[in-house]
């Protein structure tokens, strides 16, 4: 297995900026999940990785070797596709043991070797069956096979689950894991679904208009995400994001929010003391706000408002309230009795507030933190970059 690194890495279609000044290093047997919406570069991220696309400027290595001008077969990768990929006129022994017939192995070793990744991934009884036979997850298990088989230096996914009912995707999600856990393979894996990126991702990079907004372990993204793109795109529901202000009282700094002044402490206060602008965004997870009824004591700070949507999902119940002028979502206990309309207090503790800067969008607790406002995502100016490889750059 090989470390994977992309350095300042554009890819231009026309005037059109897929992927804009990505710098990333994917450590050797890692597991990192590129996450994102559509449209924001991750699968063209992960084609020139594979060589299918090459970057128009910055540099992509495999181990030690600069890949940019290496072709998909000398690359040593194995890619696990969205739609399988199976060659359907043979068997499932036929496509598992396909590039070790190609590359000529040993007849012996190439029959112990499908034996031992069907024993691994539950394909035992189905080694006579042709693809038009097997369901989606046991398709999705023998493309998984092939690639383990090839043995290669990483492992590239394409949203391998997104074909799959929602209990296959759970089924596959823990095999997948399991394989890595047992193999510890270079795993470059791409989504849309941040309940896979966090469930399975040992980092998760984050990507939106073609740019890296924040790479970070799953626990850190969630906790201290590095500006509004990433609050408001990781988590479910998302995070609740309204305009404050910030300020003093009695000579420590406070956050104005929904009507309150509330005290800060710790880190954020330090954070806050240090910040230069008086407009900002304050955000607050769903499951930080809390029916006051049932808050513990450290969610000291309340809210007054009014149910306007009850939504029963069998273990809990989300409230969406409306506070003023804004409408928050709050987590309540299932069988909670609240109905629309009905008067009902909130409570938070105020330790679990996430302060934005207004016009960057920028977290006060992650320095140096990627801006997060339109503008500031629009692509950059790129000079003294010379010309495009392929044209008339050197060979690499």
């Amino acid at each position: 297995m090989a470390k994977i690194a992309l350095d300042g890495v554009y890819k231009l279609f026309g005037d059109v900026r897929a992927v804009d000044d990505v710098s990333l290093e994917i450590a050797d047997g890692e597991f990192l999940v590129l996450v994102g919406p559509s449209g924001c570069g991750k699968t063209t991220s992960l084609r020139m990785i594979a060589g299918f696309e090459r970057p128009t400027y910055g540099t992509i290595s495999i181990g030690d070797r600069i890949v940019n001008r290496v072709s998909p077969k000398d690359r040593n990768l194995a890619m696990v596709f969205q739609s399988y990929a199976l060659y359907p006129h043979m068997t499932v022994a036929k496509n598992l043991s396909f590039g070790m017939r190609v590359r000529r192995q040993p007849r012996a070793e190439i029959t112990r070797r499908v034996q031992e990744v069907a024993e691994t991934l539950g394909l035992e009884e189905l080694l006579a069956r042709k693809p038009a036979q097997l369901s989606g997850g046991q398709r999705q298990r023998v493309a998984l096979g092939r690639a383990l088989l090839r043995e290669p230096e990483a492992f590239l996914m394409d949203e391998p689950l997104s074909n799959l009912d929602a209990a296959l995707r759970v089924q596959m999600r823990v095999e997948l894991s399991r394989l890595h856990d047992r193999f510890r393979a270079t795993t470059v894996y791409v989504t849309h679904d941040q309940v896979e990126a966090m469930t399975m991702g040992d980092r998760i990079a984050v990507m939106s208009g073609g740019r890296m907004q924040q790479c970070d372990t799953p626990e850190r993204l969630y906790e201290r995400p590095a500006n509004l793109f990433v609050a408001g795109f990781i988590g479910a529901p998302k995070m609740n994001l309204v305009s404050g202000g910030v300020g003093s009282a009695d000579g420590s700094p406070v956050v104005r929010w929904l009507g309150q002044h509330v005290p800060l402490e710790g880190e954020m206060k330090r954070a806050i003391s240090s910040l230069d602008v008086q407009e900002v965004i304050v955000g607050l997870r769903p499951e930080d706000l809390r029916w006051a009824r049932d808050a513990p004591e450290s969610c000291s700070a309340r809210l007054s408002a009014v149910a306007e949507v009850v939504e029963p999902v069998g273990s809990e119940t989300y409230v969406v309230a409306r506070v003023g002028e804004s409408a928050l979502t709050a987590r309540f206990p299932s069988r909670s009795g609240v109905s629309s309309g009905d008067q009902v207090d909130l409570a938070f503790d105020p330790t679990h507030l996430h302060v934005f800067h207004g016009d960057l969008g920028t977290s006060a607790l992650v320095p140096d933190a990627p801006p997060a406002s339109p503008a500031a995502l629009e692509p950059t100016e790129t000079p003294e970059l010379g010309a495009p490889l392929g044209e008339h750059s050197p060979a690499l």
